[in-house]
């Protein structure tokens, strides 16, 4: 390769290219591992196929399974899973990062921006700083998890409590939702302190990066300064969480109160409502089995999965800030105001116009991706002969594209057109699809002037 040549090579990796391709290189070299590695099948070995579909969904921390992870692996097997969650969960270039800064080393320009891709880091965050953080945090936080379950599960499990213990605190805290138990959490359901434990983990792991650190690190720093107060994005994003967290374990305890909770006591039906709530938006555990939920439960998880998590995280979805500000924005314009305000701040109409662009586009991508599944996996039937096919399909695809990993049963029973259209959805959902399409899209030169064609109004509503 010759100088010009090398230097249009390394002009065209950009940020969102490296990052995709980060996730796109950790997903293949996770196929060939559980396509060609010895010992990590009690049974068969997988299909190239549904190898590549195991190691995008671990990659991609969404827990969508065509084979039982608890039966169809051994331990050693389950420890290959669990690699290509955690890296996958925090992103293969924030672990670069964090090695080349441990070594000394400088990291390059696009390299530390597409750091701050995969952590949601602000403009005014250190990049350093945060990946330092982001590692540390996540030790600590897997480690007590995983402590605190080993408490709670010794003696009290087949197999090895501690693995166990360790396996699903890595998996709630990246928001994966793999289980080595075949009912994921189901035979805990009467047990509070298990599900408390995996909640809070997965509502840490889904809050942000930059809020966390915002919230443990930077005011510790600041201590006793007269007029410390959290960011505009960290209100939003706890408010929110909170909002959804309630509200969502509210409605799901009353739609199952007499339905799936009804063997429950009226406590564990609280808790249970509330662990629904959790782990629908990118979680994906269930103490439920979702084929028995009613329909309005099925419907309210279809939208939590949408929303999803926060920016930052190991959470999928459109993110809680997108949908609070696409709410901000409609109660502006209600009020006849053309500037989105909130809390005596301004959003910037860029960050609007990007928030309405990422939930059209997610629309898109979701309508286009349930029309697929019609064609492949229900055909050409009336809807008497289909028998109500279209609600599973329309919520595999939400999960899938929302990186959750609940299911309605249908999963592996997929055709491989439908599984290789789930391998797609979980992939473009977890580098998201503003910067699936920017790693993609061929680069313009730059204008010297910019320049606009003239007004003229569309009548709209």
């Amino acid at each position: 390769m010759t100088g010009p040549q090398k230097r249009r090579f390394t002009a065209s990796i950009t940020a969102p290219r490296l990052f995709a391709g980060s996730f796109l290189l950790l997903i293949l070299a996770g196929t060939a591992a559980l396509s060609s590695l010895p010992g990590l099948y009690t049974g068969d070995r997988l299909s190239r196929l549904d190898a590549l579909f195991t190691a995008t969904s671990a990659v991609c921390v969404t827990g969508l399974t065509v084979s039982d992870t608890a039966t169809a692996f051994t331990p050693a097997g389950q420890a290959v899973i669990l690699l290509l969650i955690q890296l996958g969960g925090l992103g293969i270039i924030t672990f670069s990062t964090a090695i080349i800064l441990a070594l000394g080393k400088r990291i390059s320009l696009g390299v530390e921006e597409a750091a701050g891709a995969s952590t949601g880091a602000a403009f005014r965050i250190d990049y350093r700083r945060l990946t330092r953080n982001v590692v540390l945090s996540t030790a600590v936080l897997e480690t007590a998890g995983a402590l605190v379950l080993y408490a709670l599960w010794r003696g009290r499990t087949d197999g090895s409590p501690a693995w166990h213990a360790l396996f699903q605190s890595v998996s709630a805290f990246c928001n994966a939702g793999f289980s080595t138990f075949s009912d994921s959490l189901s035979s805990f359901r009467t047990e509070p302190a298990a599900l408390g434990t995996i909640m809070f983990l997965i509502v840490i792991g889904g809050i942000g990066f930059p809020v966390l650190s915002e919230i443990f690190l930077e005011r510790r720093r600041t201590a006793g300064r007269a007029g410390r107060t959290l960011s505009l994005h960290a209100r939003i994003v706890l408010v929110t969480t909170t909002l959804l967290l309630l509200v969502g374990g509210a409605m799901y305890s009353r739609f199952e109160w007499n339905v799936a909770f009804s063997s429950l006591s009226a406590p564990e039906k609280l808790v249970n409502g509330l662990f629904m709530s959790v782990t629908a938006r990118t979680a994906g555990f269930n103490t439920i089995d979702y084929a028995d939920a009613s329909d309005s439960s099925v419907f309210l998880t279809t939208i939590l999965m949408f929303i999803g998590g926060s920016p930052g995280s190991t959470a999928g979805g459109v993110k809680t800030t997108t949908v609070a500000i696409l709410l901000l924005i409609a109660l502006s314009r209600l009020r006849g105001r053309g500037i989105t305000s909130v809390s005596g701040r301004s959003v910037p109409e860029e960050t609007n116009q990007r928030a309405v662009g990422l939930c059209v586009a997610a629309f898109i991508i979701l309508a286009a991706a349930v029309f697929v599944f019609t064609a492949s996996e229900i055909g050409f039937v009336s809807h008497r002969e289909s028998a109500g096919s279209f609600v599973k399909y329309l919520f595999e695809a939400t999960s899938a594209f929302n990186t959750v990993g609940l299911s309605l049963g249908v999963t592996g029973d997929l055709s491989p057109v439908g599984r290789g259209l789930v391998i797609f959805l979980m992939f473009l959902g977890r580098v998201g699809p503003l910067t699936f399409a920017s790693a993609i899209a061929l680069r313009r030169p730059t204008a010297r002037y910019e320049f606009r064609y003239s007004y003229e109004d569309v009548i709209i509503g």
